[in-house]
């Protein structure tokens, strides 16, 4: 699991613009005219319009698009009955997990009512401004109350993630373990630890595919549900059964499937080996599962497991359901959520799981061979087929059931519309952390001696994204640490001008002299040179003392450079070396290039440059689209520089065929696929997506990045360093530790693909 500090976690949501979501207009605001027609007096037409008809609501506003996350925070994240105002973080956080993964926008509401008449009546006069309501932590009994009042008397979705969100995912994974341990779904007998929302929920939906409601046995904190209990709500006694078991151990003999709701640790080995042979057991506690992921494995080898954490095998995580639900609820105006969609996204997300793994995927989680089985029963949360796998089915099932307000009738389309509004923003960086995590590299860091850096250093530890090696004076590195509340005591840190080093600074010189003394080097320089970071740095990458050089957030680019240059050199199949940047744009991500290095690149330069950005979006698993820039379209001037640029892309289209680039181009042509096809259709980029920049000169490439960087159009990665023999990356100046934290990352797969 991802260690996070405290002190981390407050600083992540109070930093910059507090909390973590914002309204962002979508119609041009620039004029007094965008303004008269998006308030008074133009505003005044869509009212009539709606007036008239109430439907085209959908046609003018958002409500189609919004969601309402709305909580009274009395069950908060497993935290307890916090209130409203300590619930807003989490519904805030929600929200944000509805735009990333289904592009749903919300609003985040907290009401201050635990009554429930007084809940229901504030969440029904607000509801016209949505197409849809997720309700979260909210305690039961009173949820189930809630959820059932507001579904009768609300015209649009409205689901209770807490309950029905983890019912979805865990029947998902139950039907595919059922299958794997050989089992009928009216045969098993169920034991559910917990009786909250989600496993009352739950229970439900196993008997709605098929379990028995005579083979479920439900046990909450005082023990089984049977029929000598007395004072239980109408929930568990919706579940009670005439039995002598009292306990979780008693119920769990001879029981085939297991599911935990409840708490940790409160599942002995014992108690896994009394069940039936090819046990299922879902021990979905967080952080501390029922029974741990080790004990359980070691305590059977037939059991198929699965928790809630992300760090094993089948995760059951809500975010495999909530947001395509949704997404196809809202797509087709659904009414409400009903039975149907929920069983639709069960069976969606299980079939899912018996599909062929994308190598995009596999590579994300740095595996080789995901495939159907007992560690591979549900689908993975970073897995971009979700989207296009459940909201289809969700979207259907709500027009075969009648609850659909309008019909897709092209579903290829709508697939397509649905890729197209992720892009592949957010995935590429958790595409890349997910990589990084599975084999981390030991990065040694030239500027240890900078809080940014330190800071950058302890996230990617505690993340197991790195291992990182501090270069720089002991005593002022430790007192930092101190000072600024760090966790860094175990990590390595050296002083390369101190007397301990003295042995490893003469073998590094003895190296650096034997490459560089035909060069102007004598050994004394040599000797004295390793006294500076950036040298004793490059040389511990370049004799496998460190996997990863870090360093330039306080020297200017060249000055950081040189050494790395010097001490380790270019890969010998290239003849220069390249900068690219990444801007993670609501599109996808756009890579720019060359923005760091060569001032006035010849078109063999351009042509090598391209071939070398390329190779790295691929690296990335990404098809790259190249646009060679220039002022010039396709031959309209004939100035040096265009001709140089066209040049270069007759010796790409000669030599690499099969890569997609062409140019000259203007940049606008090559951002708008719509304008460039129909002026330039026979370009070979006419219909495809752009999402590499290739820059005429250094002074085009650096000016681009920077003006985008400085309007905020994406959050930025880079500079990447292209074309070293060993992985290199220098930092821009004054890089933000969130910067430092992905340019380590981008580091760190650096070296695994090396390797």
């Amino acid at each position: 699991m991802i260690k996070i500090k405290k002190q981390e976690a407050l600083d992540y949501h109070s930093s910059g613009r507090p909390g973590k979501i914002e309204v962002v207009p979508t119609k041009p605001y620039s004029s007094q005219r965008d303004l008269s027609l998006a308030y008074s007096p133009g505003v005044a037409e869509p009212c009539l319009k709606i007036a008239e008809r109430p439907n085209d609501v959908y046609k003018y506003t958002a409500k189609g698009n919004l969601v309402a996350v709305i909580s009274n925070g009395t069950a908060v994240l497993g935290l307890g009955n916090l209130g409203p105002l300590a619930s807003k973080p989490v519904m805030e956080g929600k929200g944000l997990l509805f735009k990333i993964f289904a592009d749903i926008d919300v609003f985040d509401i907290e009401v201050d009512a635990t009554d429930i008449d007084k809940f229901v009546e504030a969440v029904k006069a607000i509801a016209p401004t949505f197409g849809g309501i997720n309700l979260e932590d909210i305690k039961a009994p009173e949820a189930f109350e809630i959820e059932r009042r507001l579904k009768a008397e609300l015209n649009i979705p409205v689901m209770h993630d807490d309950q029905h969100g983890t019912a979805i995912i865990s029947s998902a994974a139950l039907l595919n373990a059922l299958e794997i341990a050989g089992k009928k779904i009216e045969d098993v007998k169920v034991v559910v630890s917990g009786a909250g929302a989600a496993a009352i929920s739950c229970i439900r939906l196993y008997c709605a595919l098929g379990v028995k409601h005579s083979n479920v046995m439900l046990v909450d904190s005082k023990g089984v549900i049977n029929t000598k209990r007395t004072n239980l709500d109408s929930q568990k006694m919706e579940f009670i059964v005439d039995t002598d078991n009292e306990t979780l151990e008693d119920a769990m003999k001879g029981a085939d499937v297991f599911l935990g709701l409840s708490v940790g640790n409160i599942v002995t080995k014992e108690m896994l080996l009394s069940m039936n042979s090819n046990p299922i057991v879902f021990a979905c506690a967080n952080p501390d599962p029922e029974i741990s992921y080790p004990e359980a494995i070691s305590a059977r080898e037939d059991v198929i497991l699965a928790t809630g954490r992300s760090d094993y095998p089948n995760q059951v995580n809500n975010v495999l359901g909530f947001p395509f639900i949704f997404r196809g609820a809202l797509d087709v105006r659904a009414t409400t959520i009903n039975e149907e969609m929920k069983l639709a996204a069960v069976r969606a997300l299980a079939a899912l799981a018996k599909e062929p793994v994308p190598v995009e995927v596999m590579i994300a989680y740095g595996e080789t061979n995901i495939q159907f089985g007992k560690e591979y029963i549900i689908p993975k949360p970073l897995d971009y087929r979700l989207i296009t796998t459940v909201a289809p089915a969700v979207a259907k099932a709500a027009m075969q059931s009648g609850v659909a307000q309008t019909k897709i009738t092209d579903w290829a389309k709508y697939t397509e519309d649905l890729d197209r509004r992720l892009g592949l923003d957010n995935k590429l960086v958790q595409s890349i952390t997910q990589r990084a995590r599975m084999s981390p590299k030991r990065v040694v860091f030239a500027e240890a001696d900078h809080y940014k850096i330190l800071k950058a250093a302890q996230i990617t530890r505690d993340d197991g994204v790195a291992v990182p090696i501090l270069l720089g004076n002991k005593e002022r590195i430790e007192r930092m640490i101190a000072e600024n509340g760090l966790d860094l005591e175990d990590i390595q840190i050296i002083d390369c001008r101190s007397e301990a080093e003295t042995d490893r600074r003469a073998r590094f010189a003895d190296t650096f002299f034997a490459k560089r003394k035909r060069r102007g080097l004598t050994y004394p320089e040599a000797t004295k040179i390793m006294r500076e970071r950036n040298y004793f740095g490059a040389a511990m990458v370049q004799n496998g003392e460190a996997d990863v050089l870090i360093s330039g957030l306080t020297r200017n680019y060249a000055a950081t450079i040189k050494p790395a240059l010097q001490v380790i050199g270019t890969n010998p199949m290239v003849k220069n070396i390249a900068g690219m940047y990444v801007f993670i744009t609501k599109n996808g991500p756009l890579f720019l290039a060359d923005t760091t290095v060569t001032y006035d690149p010849t078109a063999e330069e351009l042509v090598e440059i391209t071939v070398m950005v390329a190779k790295a979006v691929e690296r990335f698993r990404l098809k790259p689209k190249v646009a060679m820039l220039s002022f010039s379209n396709f031959g309209s001037s004939d100035h040096a520089e265009a001709i140089k640029v066209r040049n270069a892309v007759k010796i790409l289209h000669d030599l690499h065929p099969e890569l997609i680039v062409d140019g000259e181009i203007q940049a606008n042509f090559a951002l708008n696929k719509e304008l460039r096809t129909e002026m330039f259709p026979f370009s070979k980029l006419a219909k495809n997506d752009t999402n590499v920049l290739i820059f005429p000169s250094l002074s085009a490439g650096n000016i681009a990045y920077k003006l985008m960087q400085e309007m905020g159009v994406g959050e930025t990665i880079g500079p990447i360093l292209l074309g070293m023999e060993k992985p290199v990356h220098i930092l821009q100046l004054g890089s933000s530790v969130r910067e430092i934290v992905n340019m380590i990352t981008i580091g760190v797969v650096d070296a695994q693909t090396r390797n």
